[in-house]
């Protein structure tokens, strides 16, 4: 048993946010306890989820299919990924209390980007059933995330190919 269950964020514009958060996943997973893991941002093509789906212990909810980067959506698709987001919140409150860690991978970009509710994700954080671990990962957190969390990790980006204009590769950066 975990106690009451700490929060973990990993954000910042380095790379290893999400690498850091399923490592914990799966660190958790092999230590017997139940992992939720969902991803807010992400379609359900990611290289993590094919692993993730093959250990013990992790339950993957699926995320919505077909996403856009957010550059690449109107307005209109703004507010209907807004909703899913929303929804999507509504249902890991009611499922994690049957997990002892629960990853909401992208939560924190997803509040960034007004793709999700600040003030609905810190009150299901303050409320969190009691021996819940969460951790969330996004690139900027905001001062009422800070103030939840028990971990604060930032990763700093110092150097990555993609400023020299070098393609995100499948099993490295997804």
């Amino acid at each position: 048993m975990l106690g009451t269950g700490l929060v973990h964020i990993y954000y910042g514009d380095g790379k290893g946010k999400t690498t850091a958060a399923m490592g914990q996943a799966i660190r958790a997973a092999g230590s017997g306890l139940k992992v939720l893991v969902f991803q807010f941002m992400k379609d359900n093509s990611s290289s993590e989820r094919k692993a993730l789906e093959m250990i013990p212990n992790i339950t993957l909810l699926p995320g919505k299919r077909h996403t856009k980067f957010y550059n690449q959506m109107n307005s209109e698709e703004k507010a209907e990924y807004r909703h899913y987001n929303t929804k999507a919140l509504d249902e890991i409150a009611k499922f994690c209390i049957n997990f002892d860690v629960l990853v909401m991978d992208e939560a924190v970009c997803a509040v960034d980007l007004g793709l999700l509710s600040e003030e609905k994700l810190v009150k299901f954080v303050k409320h969190k059933p009691r021996g819940l671990e969460i951790v969330m990962t996004g690139h900027h957190m905001t001062d009422a995330l800070f103030e939840c969390a028990d971990y604060v990790t930032e990763m700093t980006k110092v150097k990555h190919p993609y400023d020299t204009g070098r393609s995100a590769r499948e099993g490295i950066e997804f």
